[in-house]
Protein backbone atom coordinates (compact mmCIF):
# COMPACT_ATOMS: atom_id res chain seq x y z
CA UNK A 1 0.00 0.00 0.00
CA UNK A 2 1.50 3.43 -0.71
CA UNK A 3 0.47 6.75 0.88
CA UNK A 4 -1.80 7.51 -1.71
CA UNK A 5 -4.07 4.62 -1.00
CA UNK A 6 -4.21 5.61 2.33
CA UNK A 7 -7.96 6.27 4.91
CA UNK A 8 -8.45 9.69 5.95
CA UNK A 9 -8.38 7.55 9.39
CA UNK A 10 -4.50 6.72 8.41
CA UNK A 11 -3.86 10.18 7.66
CA UNK A 12 -5.44 11.50 10.63
CA UNK A 13 -3.37 9.27 12.81
CA UNK A 14 0.05 9.67 11.30
CA UNK A 15 -1.17 14.05 11.69
CA UNK A 16 -1.91 13.53 15.22
CA UNK A 17 1.34 11.27 15.99
CA UNK A 18 3.36 14.36 13.82
CA UNK A 19 1.83 16.93 15.65
CA UNK A 20 2.48 14.96 19.23
CA UNK A 21 6.26 15.05 17.98
CA UNK A 22 5.93 18.37 17.54
CA UNK A 23 4.39 19.08 20.74
CA UNK A 24 6.67 16.97 22.53
CA UNK A 25 9.64 18.90 20.97
CA UNK A 26 8.92 22.92 20.75
CA UNK A 27 6.87 23.33 23.68
CA UNK A 28 7.00 22.66 27.40
CA UNK A 29 3.89 21.29 27.77
CA UNK A 30 3.62 17.60 30.00
CA UNK A 31 4.16 14.78 27.87
CA UNK A 32 1.00 12.85 29.39
CA UNK A 33 -1.18 16.11 28.76
CA UNK A 34 0.24 15.80 25.37
CA UNK A 35 -0.01 11.89 25.04
CA UNK A 36 -3.79 12.09 26.58
CA UNK A 37 -5.01 14.56 24.16
CA UNK A 38 -3.54 13.06 21.15
CA UNK A 39 -5.34 9.54 22.13
CA UNK A 40 -8.49 11.84 22.89
CA UNK A 41 -8.37 12.90 19.36
CA UNK A 42 -8.56 9.79 17.63
CA UNK A 43 -11.75 8.64 19.99
CA UNK A 44 -13.43 11.29 18.78
CA UNK A 45 -12.48 10.71 15.46
CA UNK A 46 -13.70 7.20 15.31
CA UNK A 47 -10.25 6.28 14.34
CA UNK A 48 -9.83 3.69 17.95
CA UNK A 49 -13.58 2.45 19.98
CA UNK A 50 -13.12 3.35 23.41
CA UNK A 51 -12.02 -0.04 24.24
CA UNK A 52 -9.11 -0.52 22.13
CA UNK A 53 -8.10 2.97 22.81
CA UNK A 54 -7.70 2.75 26.44
CA UNK A 55 -6.46 -0.28 26.75
CA UNK A 56 -3.14 0.68 27.45
CA UNK A 57 -4.28 1.26 30.60
CA UNK A 58 -5.02 -2.40 31.67
CA UNK A 59 -1.98 -3.60 29.73
CA UNK A 60 0.38 -5.97 31.85
CA UNK A 61 3.54 -4.21 31.07
CA UNK A 62 2.45 -0.66 32.17
CA UNK A 63 0.94 -2.01 35.57
CA UNK A 64 4.31 -3.95 36.15
CA UNK A 65 5.98 -0.53 35.86
CA UNK A 66 3.60 0.78 38.51
CA UNK A 67 4.15 -1.91 41.07
CA UNK A 68 8.24 -1.45 40.43
CA UNK A 69 7.74 2.06 42.40
CA UNK A 70 6.96 0.35 45.43
CA UNK A 71 9.37 -2.03 45.47
CA UNK A 72 11.73 1.08 45.30
CA UNK A 73 10.07 2.78 47.54
CA UNK A 74 10.19 -0.04 50.33
CA UNK A 75 14.10 0.05 49.24
CA UNK A 76 14.66 4.26 49.61
CA UNK A 77 12.53 4.49 52.32
CA UNK A 78 14.44 0.91 54.69
CA UNK A 79 17.96 2.97 53.52
CA UNK A 80 19.20 -0.36 51.20
CA UNK A 81 20.30 1.59 48.27
CA UNK A 82 22.18 3.58 50.70
CA UNK A 83 23.35 0.44 52.49
CA UNK A 84 23.97 -1.27 49.17
CA UNK A 85 25.87 2.01 47.94
CA UNK A 86 28.45 2.26 50.61
CA UNK A 87 29.36 -1.27 50.92
CA UNK A 88 29.84 -1.83 47.19
CA UNK A 89 31.29 1.41 46.39
CA UNK A 90 34.05 2.01 49.73
CA UNK A 91 36.39 5.18 49.83
CA UNK A 92 38.50 5.00 46.55
CA UNK A 93 41.51 6.91 45.82
CA UNK A 94 41.57 8.81 42.42
CA UNK A 95 39.29 9.72 39.91
CA UNK A 96 39.85 6.68 37.34
CA UNK A 97 39.72 4.60 40.04
CA UNK A 98 36.61 6.25 41.48
CA UNK A 99 35.03 5.95 37.87
CA UNK A 100 35.48 1.88 37.54
CA UNK A 101 34.06 1.08 40.89
CA UNK A 102 31.32 3.48 40.50
CA UNK A 103 30.42 1.85 36.90
CA UNK A 104 29.84 -1.90 38.07
CA UNK A 105 27.73 -1.23 40.92
CA UNK A 106 25.23 1.61 39.07
CA UNK A 107 25.03 -1.01 36.22
CA UNK A 108 24.28 -3.90 38.29
CA UNK A 109 21.85 -1.86 40.50
CA UNK A 110 19.96 -0.36 37.63
CA UNK A 111 19.48 -3.69 36.30
CA UNK A 112 16.91 -4.32 38.59
CA UNK A 113 15.52 -0.93 39.55
CA UNK A 114 14.77 2.05 38.04
CA UNK A 115 17.18 4.67 37.00
CA UNK A 116 15.71 7.37 38.53
CA UNK A 117 16.57 6.66 41.91
CA UNK A 118 19.64 4.67 41.70
CA UNK A 119 21.30 8.12 40.11
CA UNK A 120 19.41 10.03 42.54
CA UNK A 121 21.31 7.91 45.43
CA UNK A 122 24.90 7.76 43.48
CA UNK A 123 24.30 11.98 42.62
CA UNK A 124 25.91 12.61 46.67
CA UNK A 125 28.17 10.10 46.87
CA UNK A 126 29.92 10.98 43.59
CA UNK A 127 29.60 14.64 44.92
CA UNK A 128 32.02 13.58 48.22
CA UNK A 129 33.93 11.20 45.98
CA UNK A 130 34.96 14.61 43.64
CA UNK A 131 35.20 17.10 46.57
CA UNK A 132 37.76 14.92 48.33
CA UNK A 133 39.88 14.14 45.33
CA UNK A 134 39.37 17.79 44.44
CA UNK A 135 38.18 17.08 40.62
CA UNK A 136 35.84 18.80 39.10
CA UNK A 137 32.18 16.66 39.24
CA UNK A 138 31.22 16.90 35.54
CA UNK A 139 34.21 14.32 35.19
CA UNK A 140 32.38 12.11 36.89
CA UNK A 141 28.13 13.34 36.66
CA UNK A 142 27.53 12.31 33.25
CA UNK A 143 29.37 8.66 33.09
CA UNK A 144 27.11 8.16 36.13
CA UNK A 145 23.50 8.61 34.59
CA UNK A 146 25.55 7.12 31.42
CA UNK A 147 26.01 4.09 33.74
CA UNK A 148 22.08 4.10 35.15
CA UNK A 149 21.42 3.60 31.26
CA UNK A 150 24.09 0.54 30.12
CA UNK A 151 22.38 -1.48 33.27
CA UNK A 152 18.69 -0.83 32.45
CA UNK A 153 19.12 -2.49 29.08
CA UNK A 154 20.83 -5.37 30.70
CA UNK A 155 17.44 -6.99 31.48
CA UNK A 156 14.04 -6.92 30.94
CA UNK A 157 13.08 -5.03 34.28
CA UNK A 158 15.95 -2.76 33.88
CA UNK A 159 14.11 0.13 32.51
CA UNK A 160 10.60 0.27 31.79
CA UNK A 161 11.37 0.80 28.33
CA UNK A 162 11.93 -2.69 28.32
CA UNK A 163 8.73 -3.75 29.85
CA UNK A 164 6.71 -1.19 27.54
CA UNK A 165 8.07 -3.03 24.10
CA UNK A 166 7.24 -6.27 26.11
CA UNK A 167 3.70 -5.51 26.88
CA UNK A 168 3.17 -4.22 23.11
CA UNK A 169 4.99 -8.26 21.93
CA UNK A 170 2.74 -9.91 24.27
CA UNK A 171 -0.26 -8.00 22.55
CA UNK A 172 0.65 -7.88 19.12
CA UNK A 173 1.76 -12.14 19.48
CA UNK A 174 -0.44 -13.11 22.15
CA UNK A 175 2.06 -14.78 24.00
CA UNK A 176 4.21 -14.51 27.54
CA UNK A 177 6.51 -12.22 25.85
CA UNK A 178 10.68 -12.07 26.27
CA UNK A 179 11.90 -13.71 29.43
CA UNK A 180 14.14 -11.78 32.31
CA UNK A 181 17.68 -12.02 30.57
CA UNK A 182 16.22 -12.30 26.89
CA UNK A 183 17.55 -8.81 26.11
CA UNK A 184 20.90 -9.19 28.41
CA UNK A 185 22.60 -11.19 25.16
CA UNK A 186 22.61 -8.08 23.46
CA UNK A 187 22.67 -5.36 26.45
CA UNK A 188 25.74 -6.89 27.71
CA UNK A 189 28.17 -6.57 25.22
CA UNK A 190 26.45 -3.03 24.50
CA UNK A 191 26.83 -1.95 28.21
CA UNK A 192 30.99 -3.80 27.79
CA UNK A 193 31.02 -1.16 25.10
CA UNK A 194 29.68 1.76 26.50
CA UNK A 195 32.01 1.50 29.57
CA UNK A 196 35.20 0.54 28.06
CA UNK A 197 34.17 4.01 25.54
CA UNK A 198 34.12 6.15 29.19
CA UNK A 199 37.56 4.68 30.49
CA UNK A 200 39.23 5.25 27.87
CA UNK A 201 37.24 8.47 26.32
CA UNK A 202 35.64 10.72 29.18
CA UNK A 203 38.39 12.40 30.87
CA UNK A 204 39.14 14.13 26.93
CA UNK A 205 35.23 14.88 26.18
CA UNK A 206 33.77 15.97 29.25
CA UNK A 207 34.52 19.43 30.76
CA UNK A 208 36.43 20.81 33.94
CA UNK A 209 33.82 22.68 34.71
CA UNK A 210 32.50 23.65 38.60
CA UNK A 211 28.60 22.98 39.86
CA UNK A 212 26.16 24.92 40.28
CA UNK A 213 26.39 24.94 43.79
CA UNK A 214 29.90 25.30 44.15
CA UNK A 215 29.86 28.64 42.15
CA UNK A 216 26.90 29.77 44.55
CA UNK A 217 27.79 29.10 47.62
CA UNK A 218 24.72 28.70 49.79
CA UNK A 219 24.95 31.16 52.56
CA UNK A 220 22.59 29.06 55.03
CA UNK A 221 25.03 27.31 57.06
CA UNK A 222 23.49 25.08 59.49
CA UNK A 223 25.25 23.75 63.07
CA UNK A 224 24.17 20.53 63.27
CA UNK A 225 24.56 17.82 66.57
CA UNK A 226 24.72 14.78 65.92
CA UNK A 227 25.18 11.49 68.34
CA UNK A 228 27.18 7.76 67.47
CA UNK A 229 24.11 5.87 68.74
CA UNK A 230 23.92 2.56 70.44
CA UNK A 231 25.43 -0.81 68.53
CA UNK A 232 26.48 2.56 65.62
CA UNK A 233 28.27 0.77 62.69
CA UNK A 234 30.18 3.31 62.81
CA UNK A 235 32.04 3.23 66.73
CA UNK A 236 35.32 1.48 65.86
CA UNK A 237 36.03 3.04 62.61
CA UNK A 238 38.19 5.90 62.15
CA UNK A 239 36.38 9.17 61.10
CA UNK A 240 37.83 8.82 57.33
CA UNK A 241 36.42 5.26 56.81
CA UNK A 242 33.01 5.81 58.30
CA UNK A 243 32.75 9.17 55.19
CA UNK A 244 32.68 11.87 57.80
CA UNK A 245 35.53 13.50 56.49
CA UNK A 246 35.50 16.09 53.08
CA UNK A 247 31.51 16.19 53.60
CA UNK A 248 30.08 17.66 50.18
CA UNK A 249 28.62 21.06 51.69
CA UNK A 250 29.69 20.43 55.06
CA UNK A 251 32.51 19.75 57.71
CA UNK A 252 32.84 18.30 61.01
CA UNK A 253 33.93 21.23 63.27
CA UNK A 254 33.91 19.37 66.86
CA UNK A 255 33.60 16.25 68.52
CA UNK A 256 32.42 15.83 72.14
CA UNK A 257 33.21 13.00 74.19
CA UNK A 258 32.71 12.73 78.04
CA UNK A 259 32.35 16.51 78.40
CA UNK A 260 35.59 17.27 76.50
CA UNK A 261 35.51 19.01 73.05
CA UNK A 262 37.84 18.39 70.57
CA UNK A 263 38.20 21.13 67.83
CA UNK A 264 40.76 19.95 65.24
CA UNK A 265 39.29 16.27 64.77
CA UNK A 266 42.04 14.08 63.01
CA UNK A 267 40.59 11.77 60.30
CA UNK A 268 42.43 9.09 62.26
CA UNK A 269 40.42 9.48 65.03
CA UNK A 270 38.20 6.42 66.22
CA UNK A 271 34.80 6.90 66.82
CA UNK A 272 32.46 5.56 70.09
CA UNK A 273 29.09 5.20 71.15
CA UNK A 274 28.16 8.22 72.47
CA UNK A 275 30.21 10.58 70.53
CA UNK A 276 28.51 13.98 70.00
CA UNK A 277 29.45 15.02 66.58
CA UNK A 278 29.21 18.98 65.71
CA UNK A 279 28.67 19.48 62.09
CA UNK A 280 28.56 23.00 60.08
CA UNK A 281 27.07 22.93 56.49
CA UNK A 282 23.96 23.83 53.75
CA UNK A 283 20.63 21.96 54.29
CA UNK A 284 21.25 19.22 51.50
CA UNK A 285 24.62 18.03 53.97
CA UNK A 286 22.47 18.16 56.76
CA UNK A 287 19.73 15.74 55.08
CA UNK A 288 22.06 13.26 54.43
CA UNK A 289 23.79 13.14 57.97
CA UNK A 290 20.50 13.12 59.08
CA UNK A 291 19.27 10.20 57.67
CA UNK A 292 22.70 8.30 57.66
CA UNK A 293 22.67 4.87 59.48
CA UNK A 294 24.55 5.16 62.88
CA UNK A 295 23.73 8.62 63.55
CA UNK A 296 20.86 9.86 65.56
CA UNK A 297 19.96 13.78 66.77
CA UNK A 298 21.58 14.81 69.85
CA UNK A 299 18.65 16.29 71.48
CA UNK A 300 17.58 14.48 74.64
CA UNK A 301 14.04 15.73 74.02
CA UNK A 302 13.97 14.05 70.76
CA UNK A 303 12.84 11.16 72.01
CA UNK A 304 9.86 12.52 73.59
CA UNK A 305 8.07 13.67 70.96
CA UNK A 306 4.52 11.89 70.38
CA UNK A 307 5.65 10.39 66.95
CA UNK A 308 7.63 7.88 66.05
CA UNK A 309 10.56 8.81 64.19
CA UNK A 310 9.76 7.22 61.15
CA UNK A 311 6.59 9.19 61.17
CA UNK A 312 8.41 12.68 61.08
CA UNK A 313 10.18 15.16 59.06
CA UNK A 314 12.16 18.33 58.75
CA UNK A 315 10.76 21.66 58.73
CA UNK A 316 12.62 24.83 57.92
CA UNK A 317 11.51 27.42 59.88
CA UNK A 318 12.66 31.73 60.16
CA UNK A 319 12.25 33.11 63.75
CA UNK A 320 10.33 35.81 63.62
CA UNK A 321 10.55 39.31 65.97
CA UNK A 322 7.52 37.88 68.05
CA UNK A 323 8.48 34.96 68.75
CA UNK A 324 8.12 34.59 72.49
CA UNK A 325 11.36 32.47 72.41
CA UNK A 326 13.47 35.21 71.03
CA UNK A 327 16.61 36.06 73.72
CA UNK A 328 16.34 32.71 74.81
CA UNK A 329 18.04 29.59 74.49
CA UNK A 330 16.50 27.10 73.13
CA UNK A 331 16.05 24.80 76.05
CA UNK A 332 15.06 27.55 77.82
CA UNK A 333 12.31 28.22 76.19
CA UNK A 334 11.29 24.58 75.84
CA UNK A 335 10.67 24.30 72.48
CA UNK A 336 9.76 21.07 72.66
CA UNK A 337 6.82 21.39 75.09
CA UNK A 338 5.48 24.25 73.16
CA UNK A 339 5.56 23.48 69.52
CA UNK A 340 5.82 19.49 70.12
CA UNK A 341 9.07 19.77 68.00
CA UNK A 342 12.83 19.78 68.55
CA UNK A 343 15.37 22.12 66.73
CA UNK A 344 18.19 20.16 65.90
CA UNK A 345 19.95 22.91 63.50
CA UNK A 346 20.49 26.05 63.61
CA UNK A 347 21.78 28.75 60.75
CA UNK A 348 22.57 32.36 61.28
CA UNK A 349 23.83 34.50 58.10
CA UNK A 350 26.95 32.40 57.78
CA UNK A 351 27.75 33.17 61.36
CA UNK A 352 29.51 29.81 63.60
CA UNK A 353 27.63 29.13 66.28
CA UNK A 354 29.62 27.38 69.05
CA UNK A 355 28.64 24.27 71.50
CA UNK A 356 25.33 22.31 71.62
CA UNK A 357 22.25 23.60 70.10
CA UNK A 358 20.53 23.42 73.20
CA UNK A 359 22.08 26.26 74.74
CA UNK A 360 21.95 29.07 71.36
CA UNK A 361 20.19 31.73 72.25
CA UNK A 362 17.94 32.37 69.51
CA UNK A 363 17.52 35.88 67.38
CA UNK A 364 14.87 36.72 65.12
CA UNK A 365 15.81 35.97 61.56
CA UNK A 366 17.82 32.72 62.83
CA UNK A 367 16.79 29.50 60.82
CA UNK A 368 15.94 26.73 62.50
CA UNK A 369 15.70 23.21 61.07
CA UNK A 370 13.06 21.03 62.76
CA UNK A 371 11.95 17.42 63.54
CA UNK A 372 8.27 17.33 63.72
CA UNK A 373 5.49 15.03 62.43
CA UNK A 374 3.59 16.25 59.53
CA UNK A 375 1.08 18.49 61.27
CA UNK A 376 3.64 20.90 62.33
CA UNK A 377 3.58 22.96 58.98
CA UNK A 378 -0.18 23.46 58.74
CA UNK A 379 -0.54 24.50 62.48
CA UNK A 380 2.11 27.26 62.57
CA UNK A 381 1.49 28.84 58.99
CA UNK A 382 -1.31 30.52 60.77
CA UNK A 383 0.71 31.38 63.81
CA UNK A 384 2.91 35.01 63.91
CA UNK A 385 6.00 32.87 65.90
CA UNK A 386 7.61 32.09 61.94
CA UNK A 387 8.23 34.06 59.19
CA UNK A 388 8.36 31.39 56.76
CA UNK A 389 7.99 27.20 57.41
CA UNK A 390 8.67 24.98 54.50
CA UNK A 391 9.19 21.39 54.68
CA UNK A 392 12.58 19.44 53.64
CA UNK A 393 11.76 16.93 50.65
CA UNK A 394 12.76 13.35 51.44
CA UNK A 395 13.42 14.12 54.96
CA UNK A 396 11.94 11.45 56.27
CA UNK A 397 14.16 9.06 58.42
CA UNK A 398 14.73 5.86 57.20
CA UNK A 399 14.16 2.93 58.77
CA UNK A 400 17.19 1.22 58.65
CA UNK A 401 16.78 -1.92 60.86
CA UNK A 402 14.16 -2.86 58.00
CA UNK A 403 16.94 -2.83 55.57
CA UNK A 404 17.62 -6.48 55.45
CA UNK A 405 13.84 -7.39 54.94
CA UNK A 406 13.75 -4.88 51.64
CA UNK A 407 17.13 -6.28 49.66
CA UNK A 408 16.13 -9.82 50.47
CA UNK A 409 12.72 -8.90 48.86
CA UNK A 410 14.25 -7.47 46.19
CA UNK A 411 16.48 -10.54 45.40
CA UNK A 412 13.40 -12.97 45.85
CA UNK A 413 11.61 -10.66 43.57
CA UNK A 414 14.50 -10.91 40.77
CA UNK A 415 15.16 -14.74 41.39
CA UNK A 416 11.52 -15.94 41.04
CA UNK A 417 11.20 -13.92 37.90
CA UNK A 418 14.65 -15.22 36.50
CA UNK A 419 14.18 -18.75 36.96
CA UNK A 420 10.33 -18.67 35.59
CA UNK A 421 8.33 -19.23 39.10
CA UNK A 422 6.78 -16.31 38.46
CA UNK A 423 6.20 -14.31 35.51
CA UNK A 424 7.03 -10.43 36.28
CA UNK A 425 3.89 -8.88 37.09
CA UNK A 426 3.67 -11.24 39.54
CA UNK A 427 6.65 -11.38 40.87
CA UNK A 428 6.78 -7.39 41.59
CA UNK A 429 3.22 -7.69 43.10
CA UNK A 430 4.74 -10.44 45.61
CA UNK A 431 7.61 -8.06 46.28
CA UNK A 432 5.34 -4.69 46.95
CA UNK A 433 2.83 -7.03 48.98
CA UNK A 434 5.86 -7.97 51.10
CA UNK A 435 7.40 -4.64 51.01
CA UNK A 436 3.93 -3.04 52.45
CA UNK A 437 3.20 -5.89 55.31
CA UNK A 438 6.65 -5.60 56.09
CA UNK A 439 6.24 -1.60 56.72
CA UNK A 440 9.27 -1.45 54.61
CA UNK A 441 7.20 1.64 53.23
CA UNK A 442 3.82 3.04 54.26
CA UNK A 443 0.89 3.08 51.97
CA UNK A 444 1.33 6.58 52.11
CA UNK A 445 4.65 6.35 50.44
CA UNK A 446 4.15 3.58 48.45
CA UNK A 447 0.97 5.94 46.82
CA UNK A 448 3.51 9.02 46.59
CA UNK A 449 6.19 6.82 45.00
CA UNK A 450 4.13 6.06 41.50
CA UNK A 451 4.75 8.34 39.03
CA UNK A 452 1.09 8.53 37.81
CA UNK A 453 2.50 10.71 34.85
CA UNK A 454 4.86 8.26 33.28
CA UNK A 455 2.16 5.60 33.69
CA UNK A 456 -0.44 7.63 31.78
CA UNK A 457 2.59 8.27 28.82
CA UNK A 458 3.12 4.35 28.35
CA UNK A 459 -0.57 3.90 28.29
CA UNK A 460 -1.70 6.42 25.76
CA UNK A 461 1.52 5.93 23.44
CA UNK A 462 0.10 2.01 23.25
CA UNK A 463 -2.68 3.43 22.20
CA UNK A 464 -1.11 5.61 19.30
CA UNK A 465 0.76 2.72 18.42
CA UNK A 466 -2.58 0.50 17.90
CA UNK A 467 -3.66 3.62 15.76
CA UNK A 468 -1.03 3.26 13.24
CA UNK A 469 -1.50 -0.54 12.83
CA UNK A 470 -5.12 -0.77 12.82
CA UNK A 471 -4.83 1.88 10.16
CA UNK A 472 -2.14 0.13 7.69
CA UNK A 473 -0.06 3.40 8.81
CA UNK A 474 2.49 1.64 10.25
CA UNK A 475 3.07 -0.89 7.50
CA UNK A 476 2.66 2.02 5.06
CA UNK A 477 5.86 3.91 6.71
CA UNK A 478 7.14 0.13 6.96
CA UNK A 479 7.16 0.34 3.79
CA UNK A 480 8.73 3.65 2.52
CA UNK A 481 11.93 2.81 4.92
CA UNK A 482 12.46 -0.29 3.16
CA UNK A 483 12.40 1.43 0.01
CA UNK A 484 15.27 3.21 0.99
CA UNK A 485 16.80 0.34 2.24
CA UNK A 486 15.87 -1.77 -1.12
CA UNK A 487 14.86 -4.73 1.17
CA UNK A 488 17.55 -5.75 2.83
CA UNK A 489 16.83 -6.88 6.57
CA UNK A 490 20.38 -5.49 7.72
CA UNK A 491 19.83 -1.99 6.51
CA UNK A 492 16.02 -2.22 7.62
CA UNK A 493 17.07 -3.30 10.78
CA UNK A 494 19.87 0.02 11.12
CA UNK A 495 16.90 2.47 9.43
CA UNK A 496 14.47 1.04 12.95
CA UNK A 497 17.22 1.78 15.07
CA UNK A 498 18.03 5.10 13.88
CA UNK A 499 14.74 6.41 13.61
CA UNK A 500 14.21 5.20 17.39
CA UNK A 501 16.83 6.81 18.61
CA UNK A 502 16.86 9.70 16.64
CA UNK A 503 13.27 9.90 18.26
CA UNK A 504 14.22 9.21 21.76
CA UNK A 505 16.86 12.00 21.82
CA UNK A 506 13.87 14.43 21.55
CA UNK A 507 10.91 12.79 23.92
CA UNK A 508 10.90 10.13 26.08
CA UNK A 509 12.35 6.71 25.78
CA UNK A 510 9.11 5.37 26.35
CA UNK A 511 6.95 6.78 23.76
CA UNK A 512 9.89 6.52 20.87
CA UNK A 513 9.55 2.70 21.43
CA UNK A 514 5.78 2.84 21.52
CA UNK A 515 5.47 4.76 18.40
CA UNK A 516 7.98 3.08 16.40
CA UNK A 517 7.65 -0.44 17.43
CA UNK A 518 4.44 -1.20 14.91
CA UNK A 519 6.14 0.45 11.99
CA UNK A 520 9.65 -1.94 13.28
CA UNK A 521 7.03 -5.00 13.13
CA UNK A 522 5.65 -4.13 10.01
CA UNK A 523 8.66 -3.89 8.53
CA UNK A 524 10.05 -7.28 9.64
CA UNK A 525 6.80 -8.85 8.50
CA UNK A 526 7.33 -7.65 4.96
CA UNK A 527 10.71 -8.69 4.90
CA UNK A 528 9.43 -12.03 5.85
CA UNK A 529 12.16 -12.37 8.16
CA UNK A 530 12.36 -12.89 12.39
CA UNK A 531 11.06 -9.76 14.36
CA UNK A 532 12.96 -10.78 17.19
CA UNK A 533 16.29 -8.39 15.98
CA UNK A 534 13.91 -5.91 15.08
CA UNK A 535 12.21 -5.82 19.14
CA UNK A 536 15.48 -5.92 20.85
CA UNK A 537 16.70 -3.13 18.36
CA UNK A 538 14.21 -1.14 19.35
CA UNK A 539 14.32 -1.47 23.02
CA UNK A 540 18.41 -0.70 23.19
CA UNK A 541 17.99 2.32 20.94
CA UNK A 542 15.05 3.75 23.10
CA UNK A 543 17.35 3.59 26.03
CA UNK A 544 20.29 5.03 24.38
CA UNK A 545 19.63 8.51 25.33
CA UNK A 546 23.30 10.35 25.70
CA UNK A 547 23.19 13.22 23.40
CA UNK A 548 20.90 15.32 24.63
CA UNK A 549 20.24 16.31 28.69
CA UNK A 550 16.06 16.47 27.65
CA UNK A 551 16.78 13.13 25.87
CA UNK A 552 16.12 10.99 29.37
CA UNK A 553 15.73 11.79 32.81
CA UNK A 554 18.77 10.75 34.42
CA UNK A 555 20.49 12.80 32.32
CA UNK A 556 18.95 16.04 33.40
CA UNK A 557 19.21 15.13 36.99
CA UNK A 558 23.12 15.26 36.40
CA UNK A 559 22.76 18.60 34.81
CA UNK A 560 23.14 20.89 37.51
CA UNK A 561 25.61 18.84 39.72
CA UNK A 562 27.47 18.34 36.89
CA UNK A 563 27.43 21.85 35.83
CA UNK A 564 26.94 20.95 31.96
CA UNK A 565 26.10 22.94 28.74
CA UNK A 566 24.06 21.38 26.21
CA UNK A 567 26.84 20.74 24.49
CA UNK A 568 28.80 19.05 26.72
CA UNK A 569 26.09 16.11 26.03
CA UNK A 570 26.84 16.28 22.31
CA UNK A 571 30.56 15.56 22.65
CA UNK A 572 30.32 12.66 24.32
CA UNK A 573 27.34 11.46 23.40
CA UNK A 574 27.23 11.13 19.87
CA UNK A 575 29.97 9.20 19.31
CA UNK A 576 28.47 6.62 21.91
CA UNK A 577 25.30 6.50 19.99
CA UNK A 578 26.72 5.74 16.92
CA UNK A 579 29.14 2.60 19.05
CA UNK A 580 25.75 1.73 20.57
CA UNK A 581 24.04 1.56 16.99
CA UNK A 582 26.97 -0.31 15.58
CA UNK A 583 27.20 -3.20 18.47
CA UNK A 584 23.26 -3.46 18.58
CA UNK A 585 22.89 -3.86 14.54
CA UNK A 586 25.88 -5.68 14.38
CA UNK A 587 25.59 -8.29 16.77
CA UNK A 588 21.26 -8.68 17.23
CA UNK A 589 21.24 -10.76 14.03
CA UNK A 590 23.77 -12.88 15.09
CA UNK A 591 21.69 -13.80 18.62
CA UNK A 592 18.51 -14.12 16.46
CA UNK A 593 18.80 -15.13 13.22
CA UNK A 594 16.88 -13.37 10.08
Amino acid sequence: MSFADLSWEAWLTIGVVVFTLALLIFTRLPADFVFVGGLGVLMIGGVLDAKTALAGFGAPGMITVGVLYVVVAGLQETGGLSWISQHVLGFPKGPRRAQLRMLAPVISLSAFLNNTPVVAMFIPVVTEWCRRLRISPSRMMLPLSYAALFGGICTLIGTSTNLVVNTMVQARFHNSGLSMFEITKLGVPCALAGVIYLVLFSHKLLPDRKAVDEVFDNPREYTLELEVSSKSPLAGNTIEKSGLRHLPGAFLAELIRNGQVLSAVSPAEILCEGDRLIFVGNIESMRELYNQRGLQPAPDQLFKLDAPRHRRCLVEAVVSHTCPLVGKTIREGRFRSVYNAVVIAVARNGERLCGKIGDVKLRAGDMLLIESHAGFIPRQKDAHDFYLISGVENSTPRRFEKAPWAIAILAGMVLSASLGWLDMLHAALVAAGAMLLLRCCSTAQARKSIEWNVLVVIAAALGLGMALEKTGAAATIAGALLGLVHDQPWWALAMVYLVTNVFTEIITNNAAAALVFPVAMSTAERLGVNPMPFVICVMIAASASFSTPIGYQTNLMVYGPGGYRFTDYLRIGIPLNILFGVVAVGLAPLFWPF
